[in-house]
């Protein structure tokens, strides 16, 4: 069985994300909240880093409960700073609070941020066609910026192209790979 070229085929918890996950679109707004913050987590690291703590952060963020995300207050933020199980990094601990309010104000406007992300494309899924793969698009440019304005954090563009592959909007399997 042939998966895309960036699955290590040693590694169970990466052929599982590939298989069971990447590019299958998500409509659910918790699996939405949980993927945008994991990406934005994955930051300047590999994303098999985050994979492999992803139960720690499900753990120590209350499986991503937006409404109790948003809520963290600075005790809250300082246990998360010295739990070793996940990023302690400050800076994103802080823009996953941030981000959850925004997050809620969006569900609000839209009715669900799964209303709001996908209306980028009106519902449809963008397929590869030719593997020419990019880091980032011109949609990705665009929700960045939009989500930006919104006062969101660690949403770049590249960060932004990987959460759309992640929630399905962009289905990235390579041609050859089997979920083609």
């Amino acid at each position: 069985m042939r998966r895309c070229f960036w699955v290590d085929e040693n590694s169970q918890i990466y052929k599982d994300y590939h298989d069971n996950e990447w590019g299958m679109p998500k409509y659910d707004d918790h699996e939405l909240f949980e993927l945008l913050v994991l990406e934005s987590f994955q930051a300047g690291l590999s994303w098999i880093t985050v994979l492999k703590k992803r139960e720690a952060f499900r753990k120590a963020f209350d499986n991503f409960d937006v409404q109790k995300v948003a809520k963290y207050d600075e005790n809250k933020i300082n246990e998360l700073l010295q739990n070793e199980a996940i990023i302690r990094s400050r800076g994103k601990i802080n823009s996953a609070v941030s981000n959850a309010k925004i997050f809620i104000q969006i569900q609000k406007e839209y009715g669900s941020f799964s209303k709001y992300i996908w209306g980028f494309t009106d519902g449809k899924i963008i397929k590869n066609k030719d593997d020419k793969f990019e880091v980032s698009t011109p949609l990705s440019d665009k929700i960045s910026k939009d989500l930006k304005k919104r006062g969101m954090k660690y949403v770049g563009t590249v960060i932004i192209y990987s959460y759309l592959q992640s929630i399905g909007i962009v289905d990235d399997h390579e041609t050859t790979c089997f979920k083609y």
